[in-house]
């Protein structure tokens, strides 16, 4: 069945009921908004929107840490116990991480990510959680793009 979701960026936009993630805990600070949908900023970028369903003006930018960090990961203690995923997470493939992305409206090249709060989709189950990661070698604004 077909949802209509209006967005502030976005417009009307329509999907499959499939595609709606489920976040029983919400983001953080946003814990009242449990449903949204990733949106790929476009085909060659590594940013993608997530939307709240049930608010048309949220929306963060989120992206895969390991364009940036190929070493980056959520500590597989963490995920399970967040999650209650039982396989194994090197290789799956039901689960993917994001990070949310703050970029700077007047100074995109200092955009940020939050390594200490990823959120993690299971695809199967179409359920998320933003992690907190405590004691954490990684920041909440860990710059994405390196100066030379």
């Amino acid at each position: 069945m077909m949802v209509k979701i209006e967005t502030t960026r976005f417009g009307t936009l329509e999907v499959t009921e499939d595609k709606i993630i489920s976040m029983p805990s919400g983001m953080i600070g946003f814990g009242e908004y449990k449903r949204f949908i990733i949106i790929q900023h476009n085909a060659d970028s590594p940013f993608f929107w997530y939307q709240a369903v049930d608010e048309p003006g949220l929306a963060f930018v989120l992206t895969n840490p390991n364009y940036f960090m190929p070493e980056y990961q959520a500590p597989p203690s963490v995920v399970k116990r967040e999650t209650g995923w039982e396989g194994d997470l090197a290789d799956s493939e039901e689960l993917e991480l994001y990070v949310t992305v703050r970029i700077p409206p007047d100074d995109p090249e200092n955009m940020t990510a939050n390594l200490i709060g990823p959120i993690v989709v299971n695809n199967k189950t179409m359920e998320a959680v933003q992690l907190v990661i405590a004691k954490s070698k990684y920041s909440h604004r860990h710059k994405i793009l390196k100066k030379e």
